[in-house]
């Protein structure tokens, strides 16, 4: 499939699918809407020293670099995998700019580094952040009570219905410890009842610029 870079309204860029008129991050900004979807809405809210995330869709890395640089202010230790089936190319990460946005030059060689790990090894990016890339298809994720944070960031609903149905959440349910939460920019009537069906309790949340609303989901 086609991808090309773009620049996203604040300055940051993303990967963009023409034939699906598809973005791994939201054109009206792809780093504020991380901070907005997976930090503030997310990774913030864990008021823990230690946690464990889950990607699903590692993608272009940067919800994995920005925890990264937030966890090091907020002296918090991280495990953190991120699932991907179809990882970007070297030349790819080379054309992202969220070193420079993000005003992270002393950090360059972390986020190199975190696209340049093995898959389905875990790697110690600092003593207090690990990663583990696994290059996995979302149906086949079988984790059990592992983590704290699920951050939701799969190709949109309008394309992928498959990966936002009441299977893939039953898996997201099992995956997450008691009061650990899910995060997502979709807010779909259908994806907060799939939610709902397997256990979650559901918030809308003010959405990050571009969208009027997003979901948080808490397993109680």
């Amino acid at each position: 499939m086609e991808r090309e870079i773009i620049i996203t309204s604040d300055g940051s860029t993303t990967i963009h699918l023409p034939s699906w008129n598809e973005q791994y991050h939201s054109k009206h900004g792809a780093i504020q809407e991380a901070y907005h979807v997976f930090l503030h809405s997310g990774f913030f809210k864990i008021d823990r020293s230690s946690i464990s995330i889950l990607e699903i869709g590692f993608g272009t890395g940067l919800n994995a670099f920005i925890t990264f640089l937030e966890s090091r202010k907020r002296n918090k230790k991280v495990k953190y995998v991120g699932v991907e089936a179809y990882p970007i190319s070297s030349d790819e990460v080379q054309k992202l700019n969220y070193v420079s946005e993000l005003n992270a030059k002393a950090n360059q060689t972390i986020f190199e580094v975190m696209h340049q790990t093995p898959w389905d090894e875990e790697y110690e990016l600092s003593k207090d952040f690990h990663l583990f890339k696994r290059k996995q298809f979302f149906q086949e994720i079988n984790d059990v009570a592992a983590f704290d944070l699920i951050y939701f960031d799969a190709f949109g609903a309008q394309n992928q219905p498959e990966l936002w149905t009441e299977e893939i959440f039953e898996k997201m349910f099992q995956a997450i410890r008691p009061d650990g939460i899910l995060v997502t920019y979709c807010a779909k009537g259908s994806v907060r009842r799939a939610m709902q069906s397997v256990g979650f309790m559901v918030e809308r949340l003010l959405g990050p610029p571009g969208k009027r609303e997003m979901l948080r989901a808490t397993k109680i």
